[in-house]
């Protein structure tokens, strides 16, 4: 069953991780033609004019960073169970949504894949719910999904993806869409995309124009237009008659009368569609959805290019959906001579995502297009006459052009990561391997390890009332059989009696949390070793960093410790570690063996018997952190080398050293797996039962 519960899951996590990369890159490449996707959903329940532009286009934006991200990580399994929670969220709102759309059928499309892919509504609700299905797996058995990069550079591939479509949409929006899926693309030939094919089942349309004269407003047909005396108001084309429909069917172009014309009264309002669509020569289209809302810094370079098309006889036209006003405030604005045609908002706005935008026709092939941060005024001003090879036209499709520069931004720089991070942890674990298994010595070692005894420790510090140390014990001792090492509480000492009779007969044993430096007198306060002996404890806790930062314990004090402590039959649990400064400024070695040689290497070889070695990293102790299972084992086997200096080879290998800091049981395998690590003094972990047997079974 396991094998095919991970081909199961991984094959939804290709299929949802694909699905979800391609929806936002489609809308990344696409931005505005997003928003207005979004602006259509806001308008269909009444907050059409309660959302601002700079809303929806945020809202935009951050829909296709939202899908590509989640998906690059679904496929590199980043964050394994956060992701796949969050896109079973997402796609549970996104099914919720679609229901609502197949049920109510307020927009046709629901553009989630832009217009690359258009899905009918009842599809799109049935992709989601398939989607919805097979995030089941994922969020159920997220660590079936192997990881392609390691933990430690899964950030560049999150923060790398952010950046990436980051800079994807932003280009889009400054420019024109990187892909464009629209009919009206560069090449596209305007005449075929209106052509019906005779076979097909043909379609009708009616276009209503919507007039004003003296205050009222009326609807006329093509077919009734009225004279010059009336004010174009609006337009709209609907489907009488559901049928084959062209890619292109909406395209109409009304010529409005010039302003001297209508003072004259006479009427020019026309349609040139066919007119400019059969020009064999070059046409500018100036392209404006609402003038009103267009950006005007670039008036001076669309004059230029009027005036360019007027000097080589190339018509210039401006379509748009605004009315006379906006048309008159432009006119006043940018001082345009060019003719204006309305058409319809939404054809303009599928034309290009630009306001304004520039479009380049000749015999009704689209041979150019220029959003208005990006005129090709410079080009055409020096170029000439317009010709065939022209530079400012296009030689050729560039889409090929574009997906290798993706390829090569954004594909390779990942795949060289994924190789450089697989070569990386496979060197890691040859060198691990090598250093286990390679030689003999260290198998030697490994041997002498299993004679070392093995002890998981807990210091309670100054934690738990009596009642509560007395039922931790109790509990302890009821969890804790047969344990695979041994097993040590230190507890404060108004525990150690009570504790004592508690642990009796069990597989744990007592120890102490300090003992005095004095063996007995007129020392208020203070717990001597043989106070401490006569409690039943076996061993006590010497030199923690805690005893030596608040309570100034100097070398010289501890030395006398550990000596009365030998004395009194004690065994000692001697701390040694080093701060984050001293790590950091690569002092660990020195700190570590300074502490050793000021307090337990005057001892003979006979009382270092009685020493366990507790190596803690102030840095790790209480904050979270914790070194790693390479950086510990390192230090311990620094620390068995000195040993080995003072007393020989022979009592190093049996000398245990344990690690002290922040050990759960979540890493307490890793670390107990170091030949070096003989186990661990626990802080807050030992202060709960379960926690403490789990760090315990580590060494199972």
């Amino acid at each position: 069953m396991r094998p095919a519960l991970v081909i199961i899951t991984n094959l939804c996590r290709i299929i949802v991780g694909i699905t979800f990369i391609l929806s936002g890159f489609v809308k990344a490449v696409d931005p505005i033609g997003t928003q207005y996707k979004i602006q259509d959903y806001a308008a269909a329940v009444g907050l059409g004019d309660v959302m601002p532009d700079i809303m929806t286009l945020g809202m935009s934006v951050l829909l296709s960073a939202t899908e590509f991200v989640l998906g690059i990580m679904l496929l590199f399994a980043i964050r394994r169970r956060t992701v796949t929670g969050l896109l079973t969220i997402f796609t549970g709102v996104m099914t919720i949504i679609t229901l609502w759309l197949y049920l109510a059928n307020p927009v046709s499309d629901c553009g989630c894949f832009g217009d690359a892919i258009t899905l009918t509504n009842a599809e799109t609700l049935l992709k989601n719910v398939l989607l919805l299905a097979m995030c089941g797996p994922l969020i159920w058995h997220p660590k079936q999904m192997p990881r392609m990069v390691s933990q430690s550079n899964q950030w560049i591939v999150f923060h790398y993806s952010v950046l990436f479509i980051i800079v994807i949409a932003a280009y889009s929006l400054y420019y024109l869409p990187l892909f464009d899926f629209r009919p009206y693309h560069v090449g596209a030939d305007i005449i075929k995309g209106m052509e019906i094919p005779e076979d097909a089942e043909q379609p009708e349309f009616e276009t209503t124009f919507i007039l004003e004269k003296d205050g009222v407003r009326k609807e006329f047909s093509i077919d009734n237009y009225p004279d010059s005396t009336w004010t174009f108001v609006d337009s709209k084309t609907k489907v009488l008659k559901q049928g084959y429909v062209p890619p292109i069917h909406d395209l109409s172009m009304m010529l409005l009368p010039q302003q001297n014309e209508v003072e004259k009264g006479e009427d020019y309002s026309e349609d040139i569609t066919d007119l400019v669509l059969a020009d064999t020569s070059y046409t500018f289209l100036l392209v404006s959805p609402h003038l009103e809302n267009a950006d005007d810094s670039m008036f001076g370079n669309i004059d230029q290019i009027y005036e360019y098309a007027q000097d080589y006889g190339y018509k210039f036209y401006c379509l748009t959906a605004s009315g006379s006003e906006a048309i008159a405030r432009w006119t006043d604005i940018t001082g345009a001579e060019y003719p204006f045609c309305n058409t319809d908002e939404t054809t303009l706005k599928t034309i290009i995502r630009s306001n304004p935008g520039l479009l380049l026709l000749k015999n009704g092939v689209i041979v150019g297009k220029w959003s208005h941060n990006a005129l090709p005024t410079e080009q055409l001003l020096s170029g000439g006459k317009l010709t065939p090879s022209s530079p400012i036209l296009p030689k050729k499709d560039a889409s090929a052009e574009k997906i290798a520069y993706i390829l090569l931004w954004f594909v390779l720089p990942l795949a060289l990561l994924v190789i450089a991070d697989r070569l990386w942890m496979w060197s890691k674990w040859i060198k691990n391997e090598e250093r286990i298994h390679s030689n003999r010595l260290l198998k030697l070692l490994k041997i002498k390890r299993k004679m070392r005894k093995k002890i998981v420790a807990g210091n309670w510090k100054m934690n738990k009332n009596l009642q509560e140390g007395v039922a931790l014990a109790k509990e302890l001792t009821e969890v804790v059989k047969n344990p695979n090492c041994g097993v040590i509480i230190c507890t404060p000492f108004i525990h150690l009696a009570s504790v004592a009779e508690i642990v009796k007969g069990s597989a744990i044993e007592l120890g102490a949390e300090n003992c005095a430096d004095k063996a007995s007198g007129a020392y208020t306060g203070e717990v001597s070793a043989e106070m401490v002996k006569s409690t039943g404890a076996e061993y006590v806790i010497l030199g923690h960093s805690e005893r030596r930062e608040y309570y100034n314990e100097t070398p010289e004090i501890l030395k006398e410790k550990v000596q009365l402590a030998l004395a009194n039959g004690l065994k000692v649990i001697f701390c040694i570690g080093e701060t984050l400064a001293e790590r950091e400024a690569n002092k660990q070695n020195e700190v570590v063996k300074a502490e050793l040689a000021g307090s337990v290497f005057n001892l003979t070889a006979e009382e270092w018997k009685n020493i366990v070695i507790a190596y803690e990293p102030i840095w790790a102790i209480g904050t979270g952190k914790t070194a790693t299972a390479e950086q510990a084992e390192e230090i311990h086997a620094y620390i068995r080398s000195a040993v080995a200096e003072v007393y020989g080879q022979a009592v190093a290998d049996e000398t245990t050293i344990l690690y002290g800091g922040s050990c759960k049981a979540s890493n307490a395998p890793e670390l107990f797996a170091k030949p070096d690590i003989d186990g661990g003094l626990i802080g807050g972990a030992s202060l709960k039962a379960a926690d403490f047997k789990g760090i315990i079974d580590a060494w199972n």
